[in-house]
């Protein structure tokens, strides 16, 4: 098993940057895929991005991509959301993620997700 627990969100205006990361305990995530969800008020949790395992590969929600970077350190256990240039439809809670399935390649479902932390809310002000 995993534990997941994000910090770094906050409030910010339009146009700026913040940078989420996601600590991992317990099992290793070397070896998986990671991602990060967003459920802002009154929708359905969204995907927002993935990363494989090793890091030379992401994936990212047409919304987010150019503006948002997903990295991670497999040393230290820690997975990272940066965000430039944001907008006020960025605001939401924000999840990581991680699966029980190692794999080569990132995930972009939900379903393929087995543990997920309590969340990180931003706010983006016009």
């Amino acid at each position: 098993q995993v534990q997941l627990v994000e910090s770094g969100g906050g409030s910010v205006q339009a146009g700026g940057s913040l940078r989420l990361s996601c600590a991992a305990s317990g099992r290793t995530i070397s070896n998986y895929a990671m991602g990060w969800f967003r459920q802002a008020p009154g929708k359905e949790r969204e995907f927002v991005a993935s990363i494989n395992w090793s890091g030379r590969s992401t994936y990212y929600a047409d919304s987010v991509k150019g503006r948002f970077t997903i990295s991670r350190d497999n040393a230290k256990k820690t997975v990272y959301l940066q965000m430039n240039n944001m907008k006020p439809e960025d605001t939401a809670v924000y999840y990581c993620a991680a699966p029980s399935a190692t794999s080569s390649s990132w995930k972009n479902r939900e379903r393929e997700y087995d543990y997920w932390g309590q969340g990180t809310p931003v706010t983006v002000s016009s």
